[in-house]
């Protein structure tokens, strides 16, 4: 089946030119022009991706994002922003209050396509894998995180990073290596938005008494490691 992608977006030109990007990658697409149209439509059926502009004529991008993590039936939605807001400040606030990318305009038809796929790809769970390393359990079966019995709510950017840093522990990845395992391969994307991922990371699990386990390693990257030596031994965090 086609995947489903909602525009939120109040400009028609750029409606159009995504929508005819989209079909022609052969997705399915629906528009929406401001926040309240995004909610209803959203809600009445639920997307399987959401092309979400930050200014909206009834309220913010962020905003909109905010109550969408808070909802359980789209908390993992998949969102990629939309945006003339180029400075890094305002990318790194899309990506901590929750957007999985960020996309600046003007951008290319194949650019956001590629990003799309790349995000696409990153939110769809492997079936049946357990990992259970230091009181923290993820199950992909499932698509839940517990950290010592309790539920954990992840995004879905910070679910995938920390399965793949709990399939690999006690090894330690570069950000750029960590980019193309979790973002994957031809899609542009900042060291720092690793940081900032794993920043939120650690602010879900550090109530969870798992915060810890998610290492930085001065001049090489981060670790996922239950060993308290190797923690002992780490040279700070970002």
């Amino acid at each position: 089946m086609p995947k489903r992608v909602l525009i939120v977006e109040d400009e028609v030109a750029i409606r159009e030119m995504v929508g005819f990007a989209l079909r022609r990658a052969e997705f399915e697409m629906e528009e929406a022009a401001d926040g309240s149209e995004a909610q209803a439509r959203i809600f009445e059926r639920r997307p399987d991706l959401l092309l979400l502009d930050w200014m909206l004529p009834d309220t913010s991008g962020i905003d909109l994002v905010r109550r969408l993590r808070k909802e359980a039936a789209t908390a993992e939605l998949p969102i990629i922003m939309l945006t003339a807001k180029g400075e890094e400040e305002d990318r790194i606030r899309g990506l901590e209050t929750g957007a999985d990318d960020y996309i600046t305009k003007p951008f290319s038809p194949r650019e956001l396509i590629a990003r799309i796929r790349a995000v696409l790809r990153r939110a769809s769970p492997d079936d049946g894998e357990r990992l259970e390393i230091g009181g923290l359990c993820l199950d992909s079966a499932s698509h839940r995180v517990t950290a010592h019995g309790e539920q954990v709510d992840l995004g879905p950017t910070e679910y995938r990073l920390l399965q793949f840093l709990m399939r690999h522990a006690d090894r330690v990845f570069s950000r750029s290596q960590l980019i193309d395992r979790v973002w994957g391969g031809g899609v542009y994307i900042e060291e720092r938005t690793v940081d900032v991922h794993v920043r939120r990371l650690r602010k879900v699990l550090g109530p969870h008494r798992c915060d810890g386990l998610i290492q930085t390693v001065r001049g090489a990257g981060y670790r996922f490691s239950a060993d308290s030596k190797k923690r002992e031994a780490g040279s700070g965090r970002r």
